[in-house]
């Protein structure tokens, strides 16, 4: 019987995906549906199979064990327990109150073994959103700081001129309710498990951890804000006006109560109406949610572009159009998702054009990424190019024995460097001496006598950084070591 059930389980199924794709050559760069659908297809298959299979939790405590804890680790950490363990403290269901019980039980065994830790840690930011989100309701209303009602639309008067939200509600009808609806109402609630399935299959290794880590913890400290700062929504001056909320007011659907009317059903009204957080509209989530999937697939895929912003534009509108949040809302939503996206992005993505997007890096699983990220640079490798450059260019005035003397010096000091440098680090000089050495052995073999002439290094050299993609390499795809390789050839 196999030791790993999962494994005995999913080992016929991957044998016949691969049986069942062909897989000749690579996939087409292609367009076409098919091409498009083989992809993902193969794209799937690779990304199942470097999933860890393991239930040793021996595993999961070895790893715990190496972690390296620092005060930036572990005040995230303590926060996240705080939260979560307040809100089980609150939690008052009658019929379940054995879920005080349930939920950090089945969280701790998800964590401990390999087989579900990989989803489960990176997504505990996510977690505790949900859990205190939930929980929001149990708040007793005497603790609870007072409404704001009168604050936001002001704000919004005196920053943008006008009630900017209040202008969007003034011309409805049912074209414009079903596309507010569909970003809004829909979209939502599906767009991010789809950027989180893009980026496991199609992203570096990695990038779907930092997307759990990035929005979850842009969700969680939104709904922190909400608590401590409570607004009430576009909907509640529509209704009540600038008269004083209370917590026992129930939410109103806004504009989804049109939709509701369009499909003859009362389900958006059913569940504004027993909201946890009623009043919650800065920052708007919906915004911050949209905002934070257009970073992430424009940091990564950014050939479409034009049409994430699009889609948020238009979430944008959407929130107003349906009485839901002011434009104040929207604005914080976004530089909330903005900030957290940035402060949280570990450091092997913050230069695209550095990401390494290696996809067969070892078969460790979905480890939890830490700020070095999943491709660091070598701190020994010292080569400082610009200044090698210049040097190369001061030559160019030096007669010929002194400038081919310099250009030895020089080739030294790269070929040093690039010793030293790790073959980790993405822009790094491979200096291949192969060539200048077999030539200059012939070149002795033709004659005793005869002085072998080193390679000229050019005299004039110009360098456009603009058109260099990575360190030492040029736009027409050749480095260093071809020229100097190339340059002995023609010497010989």
């Amino acid at each position: 019987m196999p030791s790993s059930l999962p494994r005995m389980l999913l080992a016929p199924i991957l044998r016949l995906l691969r049986l069942s794709v062909p897989v000749s050559g690579s996939v087409p760069n292609s367009t076409t549906p098919s091409s498009f659908f083989t992809q993902f297809y193969l794209a799937l298959i690779a990304s199942l199979q470097r999933l860890d299979l393991s239930r040793d939790p021996r595993k999961t405590l070895h790893k715990l064990s190496q972690h390296r804890f620092t005060l930036s680790n572990i005040l995230p950490l303590v926060f996240m327990s705080i939260t979560s363990l307040y809100s089980l403290w609150i939690m008052q269901i009658p019929t379940f109150s054995i879920l005080k019980l349930i939920i950090p039980s089945a969280y701790g065994l998800a964590v401990l073994l390999p087989i579900t830790s990989q989803f489960v840690w990176p997504a505990t930011p996510i977690f505790a959103w949900l859990l205190m989100f939930f929980c929001a309701r149990f708040i007793p209303s005497g603790s609870r700081p007072t409404i704001h009602v009168a604050l936001l639309p002001a704000l919004e008067s005196v920053l943008y001129g006008a009630n900017i939200s209040d202008l969007q509600t003034r011309y409805t009808n049912a074209v414009l309710d079903v596309i507010a609806w569909l970003p809004y109402g829909v979209l939502h609630f599906i767009v991010p498990f789809v950027v989180a399935l893009f980026l496991w299959m199609f992203g570096p290794r990695g990038a779907v951890q930092y997307w759990g880590l990035a929005f979850g913890w842009m969700n969680l400290l939104g709904v922190f804000t909400q608590l401590v700062f409570p607004a009430a929504a576009p909907w509640y001056e529509i209704i009540h006006g600038l008269t004083p909320a209370d917590y026992s007011m129930p939410g109103s659907p806004g504009g989804l109560l049109r939709i509701d009317r369009v499909f003859h059903s009362s389900g958006y009204t059913n569940t504004f109406g027993n909201a946890p957080l009623v009043f919650g509209a800065v920052p708007s989530l919906h915004s911050g949610c949209a905002v934070m999937e257009a970073l992430f697939l424009s940091h990564f895929f950014p050939a479409y572009k034009p049409f994430y912003w699009a889609y948020v534009g238009v979430l944008w509108w959407a929130t107003m159009y349906l009485s839901h949040h002011y434009l104040i809302d929207v604005t914080a939503g976004a530089c909330l998702s903005v900030l957290v996206f940035y402060l949280t992005m570990p450091l092997g993505f913050k230069d695209v054009d550095q990401i390494n997007w290696d996809r067969n890096e070892g078969s460790s699983g979905y480890e939890m990424i830490s700020q070095g990220g999943p491709h660091r640079t070598n701190k020994d490798f010292n080569l400082d190019l610009d200044e090698e450059i210049r040097k190369l260019e001061e030559n160019e005035g030096l007669p010929e024995d002194d400038d081919v003397a310099g250009g030895r010096d020089e080739e030294s000091k790269i070929e040093s460097g690039s010793s030293k440098a790790n073959n980790g680090f993405p822009g790094k000089l491979n200096i291949n001496t192969n060539v200048g050495q077999s030539a200059m052995v012939e070149a002795e073999g033709a004659g005793a006598g005869e002085a072998v002439k080193k390679p000229k290094i050019k005299k004039k050299r110009s360098v456009s950084w603009g058109e260099t993609k990575v360190l030492g390499e040029q736009a027409g795809g050749g480095d260093i070591s071809d020229q100097l390789g190339e340059t002995t050839k023609e010497s010989v």
